[in-house]
């Protein structure tokens, strides 16, 4: 009996030492190509460092979810470990980069004692990580998340901070070290840029945002950074006809499915800035359509009246012009004229924006509905996201009136109920054929690839903005904001001014930056939804820009930044079909950028329609040129920008 007991006892501490051994066990996950190195410590928490070409950029970041009743992450005990490979191709539904997109990377799953796992992935450019979990409960309560980064040096990093949970994500950009930005500072939206150790740049975002409020991320006042999450509100009172006032929430940030993927965490790691322009990490990440049949989905440019003030004016305008039937009709006329697929009609088409039922009397909007489906222009009718919660149904309401889409405004949260509200409307919209474009909003993270319905949000300090509206700050949303999904920013303005000059008022609205740097905007700027924000009247007074402008693609069969510099400049070149365009923006310093044009066709000869900053764009900032030359894949030719200027245009075989 005693030889039995010591047998047992030995046999314990035999199991004893190997799961000690196993639960302090060091994992390591790489890329295809191995150039990015994941390496996994578990221990008291699940720790893990990333290096690219053996250069540490992150070092000992930890993870863990906070339950009502439990710690996932804490004190782990690893149960087991599988290592698989995704190599697959993508082809997006609203390809805003590439029309066929190689996802390749290898995999990591763990799994832990508890019911949960942690499963990395690691592709070429990129490193992502989601809790999953498998609990046996029907719902559990998430009090809090630990997105712990730790850098190995004082980086500096390009963040947008809001006073509080309540945003639109329509800051301005700030930048600093990080051990500068402190513990009691405001916190950041996502995405943030780090520059880690040169040449090396890390954005930091998240995908496949389900049932969950988005992270913000906190600075410490170290090398390191945290997240932070809105709580979940619990009960409301009435702040006007588009906002809700917090009466109670909770003291947790989700209650949610105790069986299911949590949200990616992501950091797309560059060596060269361009690639940051070029990731499709956020649809890589994502979950696939969930719409069967999307043939009806449209994406395209839009004639947009509320920048402008509805204020057509000259010869051909013989109606008192204002948010009126004239006007509108003056609108679907502009954009038939020049292939423009849709209008918007924003706040004033209704009686009050509390009745969606109910529209304004002097605009008539079912002959304009009729009217534009005889122009084969479709309309987009503005609502408050409030106006949509209480009246659901109004989806099937505007789908037998034949409105092709809504621009749903004023979200300005991004709690779970907000994030769960988008999806809800999402689905909604898509079962009776109505795209969606969500303004007030924040930064896309995969609803878009689910419903690609939902064709644009803004979450941008875009035009609207006017004055606070600088190349200075929109110069940092190819690589940042717009390097994670749709953005609906606004461009076109056909009034011009630098800086020091700059006035504005509706409806004599203007922007900050150049002639050619407006036009740029429509090439470098990616939307599901492109806005042409200006006056029709001046866009017929500047026809040749306009012709350039509405030929402009909203999606692309590829993309390439031939030159970038974050904050700097940048010059992408993207294809539709045997077409090629090219846009180039700098910020307030002008500069010279040679390009080479070896991406062309072999042995093809181009016609290229280039429009580029005028000899006096540096203080009229509507001086242009238009050039007309003959280009092939051996031209290397330099791009002069002025600041606050741009270049754009257009290369087609020449027959």
């Amino acid at each position: 009996m005693k030889k039995n007991k010591r047998i047992s006892l030995i046999i314990l501490c035999l199991f004893s030492c190997f799961f000690y051994i196993y639960s302090q066990k060091k994992l390591i996950v790489r890329s295809p190509n191995e150039q990015i190195k994941v390496s996994i410590n578990i221990s008291n928490k699940i720790y893990y460092s990333v290096s690219y070409q053996n250069e540490s950029l992150l070092d000992n970041c930890d993870m863990a979810l906070y339950l009502s009743d439990e710690i996932l992450g804490l004190n782990p005990k690893l149960l087991g470990s599988k290592n698989s490979i995704i190599n697959e191709e993508l082809k997006p539904i609203i390809p805003l980069k590439f029309s066929s997109v190689i996802s390749n990377c290898n995999v990591l799953k763990m799994s832990f004692k508890g019911g949960y796992s942690v499963e990395f992935r690691v592709f070429n450019n990129a490193v992502a990580y989601r809790f999953i979990t498998n609990l046996n409960k029907k719902e559990i309560k998430v009090l809090n998340e630990d997105f712990n980064l730790r850098f190995d040096s004082d980086y500096f990093c390009h963040i947008q901070q809001p006073g509080n949970f309540k945003t639109a994500y329509e800051e301005e950009y700030s930048h600093l070290y990080v051990s500068k930005w402190k513990e009691n500072d405001h916190m950041s939206t996502l995405p943030v840029l780090v520059e880690a150790k040169t040449p090396y740049k890390i954005l930091i975002s998240e995908a496949d945002l389900i049932d969950y409020p988005a992270m913000f991320l906190q600075g410490t006042g170290e090398s390191a950074i945290r997240s932070k999450f809105p709580k979940q509100p619990l009960e409301f009172g009435s702040d006007g006809d588009r906002s809700l006032k917090f009466l109670k929430e909770a003291d947790y940030i989700a209650k949610t499915n105790a069986k299911r993927t949590f949200p990616w965490r992501y950091f797309v790691i560059s060596k060269e800035d361009k690639e940051l322009v070029e990731n499709t990490i956020t649809m890589q990440l994502s979950s696939k359509c969930e719409i069967e049949d999307y043939t009806w989905i449209k994406p395209g440019q839009a004639s947009w009246e509320w920048w402008n003030g509805a204020a057509p004016y000259g010869p051909d305008v013989n109606f008192v012009s204002g948010y009126n039937l004239d006007t509108y009709k003056y609108f679907i006329d502009f954009a038939a004229k020049y292939g423009v697929e849709y209008i918007i009609m924003d706040e004033g088409w209704a009686m009050t924006t509390e009745d969606p039922y109910t529209p304004n009397p002097k605009i008539d909007l079912h002959e304009l509905i009729r009217y534009g489906k005889e122009k084969n222009v479709g309309i987009i009718l503005w609502l408050t996201w409030l106006t949509v919660e209480k009246n659901m149904e109004i989806f099937k309401t505007f789908s037998e009136w034949g409105i092709k889409g809504v621009k749903i405004d004023f979200m300005d949260r991004s709690d779970q109920c907000m994030v769960n509200y988008y999806e809800r409307v999402a689905k909604e919209a898509a079962k009776y054929k109505i795209l969606v474009d969500f303004h007030g909003s924040f930064k896309p993270a995969g609803l878009e690839y689910r419903f690609p319905n939902v064709i644009s949000y803004e979450g941008v300090r875009g035009m609207e903005q006017m004055n606070s509206c600088t190349p200075n700050n929109s110069i940092y949303f190819p690589f940042m904001r717009n390097a994670v999904g749709p953005m609906d920013y606004t461009p076109g303005a056909m009034i011009n001014m630098q800086p020091e000059v700059y006035c504005s008022m509706r409806p004599n609205s203007a922007s900050i930056g150049t002639r050619a740097y407006q036009m740029a905007l429509f090439v470098i700027f990616e939307s599901g939804l492109q806005m042409l924000a200006d006056n029709p009247t001046r866009y017929y007074q500047n026809a040749e820009c306009t012709e350039f402008i509405t030929q402009v693609p909203t999606t692309w069969d590829e993309t390439r930044v031939l030159e970038a510099k974050v904050g700097e400049y940048i010059i992408v070149a993207k294809r539709k079909a045997n077409k090629w365009f090219i846009g180039g923006m700098t910020n307030n310093q002008s500069r010279e950028v040679k390009v080479n044009l070896d991406f062309l066709q072999n042995g093809k000869n181009y016609k290229a329609i280039c429009f580029e900053d005028g000899i006096n764009a540096d203080r009229q900032a509507m001086d242009y040129r238009k050039t007309i030359s003959g280009f092939n894949d051996k031209t290397s030719f330099t791009i002069k920008l002025a600041r606050n200027g741009g270049f754009a245009g257009v290369l087609q075989i020449d027959e």
